[in-house]
């Protein structure tokens, strides 16, 4: 709890006293326990908002670890920021293309591809630790499909409110729900050829 007292103190000392730290009305420093996120519209912005925050963290005994600090460049321009390097307090921060922030994968082309996979991996692995009790005819259809919102679904979706998807990354997704839902529903015998099908995507939205 003195951490967190202090980190809160240290970065309201940073959005209170220093200029650039807002974008359209919102604060560009972001922090989750440790894990603290600053946002600049340049190279230079962003090393002054850093220069910031380790000046506000020294006052009051913190000390920020130097070599876990990395930092990316997003834009259009593929060479935006590659000449750069970022230096604080003797310190050099490596570039990447890519980092974690709240188990969330964020690119320096705003891709969420490969976390969709990432996600989905997940899920598959939820997905397959219950399959045996989602067919099971020991269960009614309605508590599987509270099993799978209850228990699958969340690990799919848990932090993704903000992804904005393409109808490609869309598929992705439903290809995977319409699996959990088949092995739930199974196939249906044909009253005429008395054939075992399996159901089309249409009847299992209706189900």
């Amino acid at each position: 709890m003195r951490f967190n007292f202090a980190l809160e103190y240290a970065i309201r000392r940073v959005q209170v006293n220093q200029n650039g730290l807002k974008l359209n009305g919102t604060h560009q420093l972001l922090s989750y326990a440790d894990d603290v996120n600053i946002l600049g519209g340049s190279i230079h912005n962003l090393k002054e908002n850093a220069e910031a925050l380790v000046s506000a963290t020294k006052e009051i005994g913190l000390e920020v670890g130097a070599d876990k600090i990395k930092y990316m460049v997003m834009s259009r321009d593929q060479n935006a920021g590659r000449i750069h390097s970022v230096r604080t307090d003797n310190s050099t921060f490596e570039r990447v293309e890519e980092f974690k922030y709240l188990k969330t994968t964020l690119t320096n082309q705003n891709s969420i591809a490969e976390e969709i996979k990432s996600t989905l991996r997940s899920g598959n692995a939820c997905y397959h630790s219950v399959q045996n009790l989602l067919s099971s005819r020991l269960l009614s259809k309605n508590l599987a499909i509270k099993i799978y919102r209850t228990i699958i679904l969340p690990v799919v979706l848990y932090g993704r409110e903000t992804w904005s998807l393409t109808l490609w990354e869309k598929r992705k997704l439903r290809v995977f729900e319409y699996m959990v839902l088949r092995r739930i529903f199974g196939p249906r015998k044909e009253e005429v050829t008395e054939e075992w099908r399996r159901l089309h995507n249409e009847k299992l939205n209706d189900l």
